[in-house]
Formats: structure tokens, C-alpha cells, sequence
């Protein structure tokens, strides 16, 4: 099991659910914009986010956006190591960064003494464009050169006496991220942030991600994930949420299994999954509905849902745990079904 590591108010690791992140589109200095993008975030269900620190702006901006959010805010900083130091004064609940970049190991040990006085932790790693020149020339591009340049900076960082680290080994690769991760699964028990970094548009972005996350999920690694998407982040957020309901790392949302029909459905079972689906997406509460074609596959195959609706030819009926308790007219279906659910999250 990995140790546990605290940003702001989550504490990630050694058992804890599975911490939600995501990633500003935009400048932390647009403080009303930052703002109101984490408030729409966390109504989304995101535990964590992450901000990119260009300029000194930036690293400033973190005390005022501190103000009106509770979300731990992670800066995310590459090159110069100041605007770290500066972040930190302001507020960040943790620092990104890249150790091989920010100009030695003097720069390295000024931001390592920095962590340890706010007691900040901090996330390293590598991806496949920042492999360890030496690695990469010894193993090739793969997990074990992925794995060995996360190691070497997490080792730099422990030098100067840093143990609050969460480390990351993405790859746009889906076979070559789950390898990696397995490997550094092996080597350390500081928690893993999992992703796949530049996963794509939304549709092959979500397929990626559920593949790579949800699998090593599956296998017990990972504490903390980010669905990388070119998308709008509250797409992030809804698609991680979507991740952990399905492999059971998620105990507050809804799940919908729904019937793909056949010749048999003699009602609109897909548009109204799609509806019960938008009905049910900020409800915070362990809850199993299922919709039906018909009452072949209705109550039998969903006996295990809290609520279900199969459909006939004129009617439709509601069942509780596979047993039908009453019958309702196609017309009435969505009011009387929806009130249903009510009395459910009640």
C-alpha cells in the first residue's frame, strides 16, 4: 500500500479514495475566471486543481483564488524555479515539477527547502518527452526508461530531505503508460498519479483514459487520476468520475445500466436512458437504475437495481431489486419515473 500524502484538505494514498484532478485552460491570474472555473469543477466532483505558473502573476495568484475556494491548488511549474518558490509563498497547496529543468541542483535544493517549510508535497515524474537522456540511451523508449527518470528526480528531491512526493510516468501510449506504472508500482510506495498525457479529443480521450486508468485501477495501483482531454475540464472531471463508478473506486454517484435493445423495445429505451442520465448526474448518493427495452430483459437481468423501468407496448413497468411494483402509461413515464427517483435520494 502506498504511504499517504495531504494537499490542502485531501489526503491521497494508504487507502484513501481515489482523488480527482484536473487542470485549468487558462491563466491563475484571471482570478475571477480561476475563480468561477473552480467552483464549476467542484460541482463536477473534482478533489484537486491544478494551475500552470508562467510569471510571477501567476505564482502571486494563488493567495487571492485561495480566498474563495476550498480545492487544494497544485502549481504547475517548469524552467524557472523562483516562480516555484514564489508559489509557495502564495498559497499552493503543492508544486509540479520537473527537477531536471529548473537550472541545478542549487535550484533544486532552494525548492526542496521551501516544500519542507510549508510542509507542501510535491509531484514529479516523466513522460515519454522528457525520458532521461542517459535512460533513454541504455533501455529505449519504454517502461523501464520512463520509470528510472521519475526515480532519479524523486532521488534528488530526497536528498534534500523531501518525503511528501506523489509521482507520475505518463505516456499518450496507452500499452507503454500501464507498463510503466506497473514497474514504478514495484520500485516505490510513494502514491502514483495516473494518466495518459495527450489522450486526444473527448471521445478517443475517454476510450484511452478508461483503458489505461480503469485497468491499472483494477490491479490496485493509483491513488490520484487525471483524464488528460482536449476538452472542456468539467468533461475531465465527469469522465474520471465515470472511470472510478465503473471499476467500483467510487462510492457517491449514480449507475445507470441500460438495455441496447433489439426487436424487441417498442419504446424510446435509449433517449430515455440518455434523459435519466442527465436527470441523475449531480446526484451524490450510491444508487443503481437500470432501463429496460422490454420486461424480457427488464427485472430479470437488472435484478440487482435499486430502480428499473422495462418497456411494452402501451405501458411501462418500475421495479424495485427485479420485482415489479407498479405499471405506468408511456405518456406519464418520465414524470412518474423521475419521482421514483426522488423518493430514492430522499
Amino acid at each position: 500500500m502506498s504511504k499517504k500524502v495531504k494537499i490542502g484538505n485531501v489526503t491521497i494514498g494508504g487507502g484513501e479514495k481515489i482523488a480527482v484532478q484536473s487542470m485549468s485552460t487558462f491563466k491563475i491570474a484571471d482570478t475571477v475566471r480561476a475563480i468561477e472555473q473552480c467552483a464549476a469543477l467542484k460541482d463536477a466532483g473534482v478533489d484537486i486543481m491544478r494551475f500552470s505558473v508562467t510569471d510571477i502573476n501567476d505564482a502571486a495568484a494563488f493567495y487571492e483564488v485561495k480566498k474563495k475556494s476550498d480545492l487544494p491548488l497544485v502549481a504547475d511549474i517548469h524552467f524557472d524555479y523562483k516562480l516555484a518558490l514564489k508559489a509557495i509563498d502564495g498559497g499552493a497547496d503543492k508544486i509540479r515539477i520537473n527537477p531536471g529543468n529548473i537550472g541545478g541542483e542549487n535550484n533544486v535544493k532552494a525548492v526542496a527547502d521551501a516544500l519542507r517549510s510549508a510542509k507542501i508535497p510535491v509531484r514529479v515524474g516523466s513522460n515519454t518527452g522528457s525520458i532521461d537522456k542517459e535512460f533513454l540511451r541504455k533501455y529505449g523508449k519504454n517502461e523501464v526508461s520512463l520509470g528510472e527518470s521519475a526515480l532519479k528526480n524523486v532521488a534528488l528531491l530526497e536528498k534534500y530531505g523531501v518525503n511528501d512526493i506523489v509521482i507520475s510516468v505518463k505516456a499518450s501510449d496507452v500499452d507503454l503508460m500501464i507498463k510503466a506504472y506497473e514497474y514504478i508500482a514495484k520500485k516505490t510506495d510513494y502514491p502514483l498519479h495516473l494518466g495518459v498525457t495527450e489522450a486526444g479529443t473527448e471521445y478517443h480521450g475517454v476510450i484511452k483514459n478508461s483503458i489505461g486508468i480503469g485497468g491499472l485501477l483494477l490491479k490496485g495501483i493509483g491513488d490520484t487520476i487525471r483524464v488528460s482531454l482536449s476538452a472542456d475540464p468539467v468533461r475531465e472531471v465527469v469522465a474520471a468520475r465515470a472511470i472510478l463508478s465503473a471499476v467500483n473506486r467510487l462510492d457517491d454517484t449514480v449507475k445507470i445500466i441500460a438495455c441496447p435493445t433489439c426487436g424487441r423495445c417498442e419504446w424510446d429505451c435509449m433517449e430515455f436512458a440518455k434523459k435519466v442520465e442527465d436527470y441523475t448526474a449531480k446526484i451524490r448518493k450510491p444508487l443503481k437504475i437500470a432501463v429496460m427495452g422490454c420486461v424480457v430483459n427488464g427485472p430479470g437481468e437488472a435484478a440487482d437495481a435499486d430502480l428499473g423501468i422495462a418497456g411494452a407496448k402501451d405501458e411501462c413497468a418500475i421495479f424495485v431489486k427485479g420485482k415489479i411494483v407498479r405499471k405506468v402509461k408511456k405518456s406519464d413515464v418520465e414524470k412518474e419515473f423521475f419521482g421514483e427517483i426522488d423518493k430514492c435520494i430522499r
